[in-house]
């Protein structure tokens, strides 16, 4: 049977060079980066040049990259850490009801007493206006957060535009307090770009942002990392303790094979050449699925906006079809896809970002994301879509779906 894996936006598989890059630090060169002997400071060494790697790639300091364990962690320190750096008062942020759940659940629990949260509402095609983040600031505004691809419809978001929302409240609190002679507080934009370092441009100080996540497993790096990048300037306090590594940020030993491999997946994505002919290819493939889907299958529609969107998405609705069914229909098949976030698979709940543009219940339960890659081809496409439509013609049957 042949195997298609239309995932990507789930996980990546690691990449060659990343495995090789990775595989003395398992065996050979094993020292705890805290340690002052030779084995712990190779160790070391190693942390500190994949630091540096990330710091080049995303155009930051290698002193404002803080390794975790993924972008769940990176969120949760991102909107703790700034909300538990203020003093005197209840923070107020700023954030959308579509964001990942890792980045939600974390705003909806500092809402029970640790900060106000204010969720922004989206338009149908799952793109947020930055003028709704101007309108909803207020005094105690200290965190922005947007993430840069949603995961699950792929939309962009116009982080450059939102940033200038965030800079010119913060210019007017810094001018005010210049006249008043008292202390301003700081408001800052944070970011998950998890979803777009391996096709849009991930300049973070061109983009205006001051914070960043990311997990290293969606670029072809291993699982069990990631980083949070926070601008020497954001006030941020540590929100797990027991020791001072990562700048006193992130207690706990270093996750040394994995920082390696993440080094090396985000220097591959600036080292491979022709990296818009890669992304095209892509969008290309992605474009001719979605052309023969509308072909072959009736009463579809795409979710998300056809235009601000990641080249490697597809969020598809199918009428009078069960998507949990219909998933686990086409894995029978051989064509792995999902019904949405991976992290929020185990719950048969529709998903909240189809729920948050719209879409209603039955819509967003017959809804599969299908995310495209590096090892996708047309052959793949033409068998998923030839899978897709006698297995939507079954279950529609079964329903006793009236076309």
């Amino acid at each position: 049977m042949r195997k298609v894996y239309l995932d990507y936006a789930a996980t990546t598989p690691v990449a060659p060079e990343v495995q090789k890059a990775m595989k003395p630090y398992w065996d050979k060169l094993y020292g705890n980066p805290a340690a002052m002997h030779s084995f712990g400071q190779e160790a070391r060494q190693a942390v500190e040049s994949a630091r540096e790697k990330l710091a080049r790639f995303f155009n930051f300091s290698p002193e404002e990259v803080v390794f975790t364990s993924g972008a769940t962690e990176s969120n949760n320190l991102a909107l703790r850490g700034v909300a538990k750096a203020v003093k005197n008062l209840t923070p107020h942020v700023i954030t959308t009801p579509f964001e990942h759940h890792c980045l939600l659940d974390t705003a909806k629990d500092l809402l029970r007493g640790e900060a106000e949260v204010t969720f922004i509402n989206l338009n149908r095609n799952g793109v947020v206006d930055p003028n709704e983040f101007l309108r909803a600031i207020k005094p105690n505004t200290v965190l922005v957060s947007v993430m840069y691809v949603n995961n699950e419809i792929g939309t962009v978001a116009p982080l450059e535009d939102i940033a200038k929302v965030v800079r010119q409240e913060r210019d007017r609190r810094e001018k005010t307090a210049a006249k008043s002679q008292k202390e301003t507080l700081p408001i800052y934009f944070h970011s998950d770009i998890t979803q777009a370092v391996n096709y849009l441009p991930c300049d973070m100080r061109r983009l205006g942002v001051d914070l960043f996540s990311l997990s290293a497993h969606k670029v072809y790096g291993p699982k069990g990392v990631g980083a949070l990048g926070a601008k020497k300037e954001v006030q941020i306090e540590k929100i797990q303790f027991g020791g001072s590594q990562e700048f006193n940020l992130r207690a706990g030993t270093h996750n040394v094979t994995g920082i390696v491999g993440m080094g090396a997946a985000i220097e591959r994505i600036s080292k491979i050449k022709h990296q818009k002919s890669k992304i095209d290819g892509i969008k290309k493939l992605r474009d001719y699925f979605w052309k023969e889907l509308q072909k072959n299958v009736t009463n579809i529609s795409l979710n998300g906006s056809p235009e601000k969107r990641v080249a490697n998405n597809l969020n598809v609705s199918f009428a009078g079809v069960e998507g949990e069914s219909m998933l686990l229909a086409l894995d029978q098949a051989g064509v792995a896809c999902s019904t949405g976030s991976a992290c929020s698979s185990e719950t048969l709940e529709p998903s909240h970002v189809l729920l948050s543009i719209g879409l209603t219940h039955p819509e967003a339960h017959g809804s599969l994301r299908f995310t495209l890659g590096e090892g996708n081809t047309k052959a793949d496409i033409d068998y998923a879509v030839a899978q897709i439509k006698l297995i939507a013609q079954k279950l529609r049957k079964i329903s006793g779906f009236k076309f």
